[in-house]
């Protein structure tokens, strides 16, 4: 595993200096040598050609010399290789300068998001579920990300499916026992998990991942129509429960009422046939219609 080694370079406004003195030096060189060609040519004798010499030797070096110049924004770095060997990474904004024969790899530092795709996998129930996360990443270790990985981006996209189609498998879509965490109703914990999962998977890309969350999360389509019947269904029985104690609590406080008020006084089967009338008009869906007994319930 290769890990980052941070170095620090050479001014690149000093060289910039530097490299222009030199490259001067070298053309008054030749314009002295092509003097001295014309001097030569008037007095017979042999232009100076160490002067040409000299001018090449400096005027080169002089051009291979610019060629280390670079310049860094905030949040980038670039990771310098001279000859297949890893020298270092700068990360300090600026422009620099640094041995023309290093390769300079740039590296974008800031924070990137990865949108996933919407997968289809099947959750801890076996339910196919259809889910999708965005992930907020950035590199931390330049080397790792450069030598360690062939491709950085393309490792964190391929991990961050394998991580959701784990987390998947380890929560129920809804519906689970008792205090058990749940796809949807334990949004923060998934979340928390799904962060924990993809850091330890792409640790070996020196990528740190900062933020991971579920952006799309509903059952698939062909079994979509089935489980929204299914929670109808709950919703309805849910509501049945709470009309019917609902319910029965008026009925037992009219019953108390009426026996602690004296207004009248009813026999067992005429509290049964109070009871049974008050139940089917408060439980019913639709409104009662009275019907008035002339009689009696011993008639």
């Amino acid at each position: 595993m290769n890990l980052e080694r941070e170095i620090r370079v050479l001014s690149g406004w000093l060289m910039l200096m530097v490299n222009i003195a030199i490259l001067l030096g070298g053309v008054a060189l030749f314009v002295w040598f092509i003097f001295s060609c014309v001097a030569a040519d008037r007095t017979g004798e042999f232009p100076n050609f160490y002067l040409l010499v000299a001018s090449l030797l400096i005027v080169g070096p002089g051009v291979l010399s610019c060629c280390g110049h670079f310049t860094l924004q905030p949040n980038e770095g670039r990771v310098l290789i001279l000859f297949g060997a890893y020298r270092g990474t700068v990360r300090e904004s600026g422009f620099h300068w640094t041995n023309p024969f290093n390769t300079k790899q740039r590296i974008s530092l800031r924070s990137r998001n990865l949108n996933g795709e919407r997968l289809k996998v099947n959750d801890k129930r076996g339910n196919p579920v259809e889910i999708a996360v965005v992930v907020v990443w950035r590199v931390q270790d330049t080397a790792q990300a450069c030598f360690d990985v062939d491709d950085f981006e393309e490792y964190v996209r391929v991990q961050s499916e394998s991580a959701v189609r784990y987390l998947a498998n380890c929560y129920a879509y809804d519906h689970g026992d008792e205090g058990e965490t749940t796809l949807r109703s334990g949004v923060e914990e998934v979340s928390a998990a799904l962060q924990d999962q993809l850091q330890e998977r792409v640790d070996k890309a020196g990528v740190a991942v900062e933020e991971a969350r579920v952006t799309h999360l509903a059952y698939a389509p062909e079994i979509a129509g089935a489980m929204l019947r299914r929670q109808q269904a709950e919703a309805i029985i849910d509501a049945r429960q709470r009309i019917v104690h609902g319910a029965v609590s008026m009925v037992q406080m009219a019953l108390e009422d009426l026996a602690e008020k004296n207004v009248i006084e009813l026999d067992e089967e005429r509290k049964a046939a109070m009871v049974s009338n008050l139940l089917v008009i408060l439980c019913g869906e639709t409104e009662a219609q009275p019907v008035i007994n002339t009689g009696t319930l011993y008639a």
